[in-house]
């Protein structure tokens, strides 16, 4: 009787455990579905979200479609800022190419910094506060951009600056190449002339009319105004051209304007006949 009593409560207890086994692997499987369903949730691709885009080149008023999923019409918006108006030259400041010229240059040197930091301090503020679409390429030319404008401003601060004082281009540090046209309008006259002179025959060279720019060069050196002359020539075709072929700029081609037109499903245009 006793055995036949354990013999029950052993088969009872096997039989709870069992129960327990089944409702914990039937727990799990449910576990296991929905996870499984969550990731084959996540894995379906988001539905296009076409949104346009309008935007002006040379030519043409250009209307973008793109998917907002993608990026916002503001990151848009600052990336076409970036590549169609931040090209070429930011910062501007007079040409020198006469005594006219020079003598304006010299009088108003104060107005003509001051406004140069403006142009340069707001030009720098819109490129750092630029966000355009997330991608490196992007983001690379934003600070290359920067870069330029920054070596632009030191160019250009000192090229006005040297038309009344000429010893500041001996502390022009980016373009070492460019050190003949400092030294020889910081030296004695007979080495400023044998400059000068230099500059005029590589000049005459690329011009259509080569020896109208040596007449010139004899006529002007024998001027009461022979220094002005000299460093009109020195610094706007001498130091200048040079210093200013050594900015690092950056590069709007083709590649630039393929990779902006990438950011579209579709462009359609309306242009103006050249």
């Amino acid at each position: 009787m006793k055995t036949g009593f354990l013999s029950i409560l052993l088969l009872a207890f096997l039989s709870c455990k069992k129960e327990n086994i089944v409702s914990n692997g039937n727990q799990n499987n449910f576990k296991k579905t929905i996870s499984e369903n969550s990731k084959d949730q996540s894995q379906i691709p988001q539905k296009v979200k076409e949104r346009v885009f309008n935007f002006q080149t040379e030519l043409c008023d250009n209307k973008g479609y793109f998917d907002s999923n993608k990026y916002s019409k503001e990151q848009l918006e600052d990336t076409y800022i970036l590549w169609f108006k931040m090209g070429g030259s930011l910062l501007s400041t007079p040409s020198v190419f006469n005594l006219n010229n020079l003598q304006k240059v010299r009088v108003e040197k104060d107005a003509i910094l001051a406004q140069l930091d403006r142009d340069f301090f707001n030009q720098k503020k819109i490129l750092e506060n630029l966000k355009p679409v997330n991608d490196s390429f992007w983001e690379n030319v934003r600070v290359q951009k920067l870069q330029e404008l920054i070596y632009e401003y030191e160019f250009k601060k000192t090229e006005i600056k040297a038309f009344s004082n000429p010893s500041v281009l001996m502390n022009y540090k980016i373009s070492k190449e460019c050190e003949n046209f400092a030294k020889a309008l910081n030296s004695n006259d007979a080495q400023m002339v044998e400059e000068w002179k230099k500059l005029r025959e590589e000049m005459s060279k690329r011009n259509s009319n080569p020896q109208r720019i040596m007449d010139e060069f004899e006529e002007r050196l024998n001027s009461t105004e022979k220094n002005d002359f000299a460093t009109i020539d020195l610094i706007t075709f001498g130091w200048g051209n040079c210093a200013n072929d050594h900015i690092k700029r950056v590069e709007y081609d083709e590649k630039m304007y393929k990779k902006f037109n990438s950011l579209f499903t579709k462009i359609d245009s309306e242009c103006d006949e050249p």
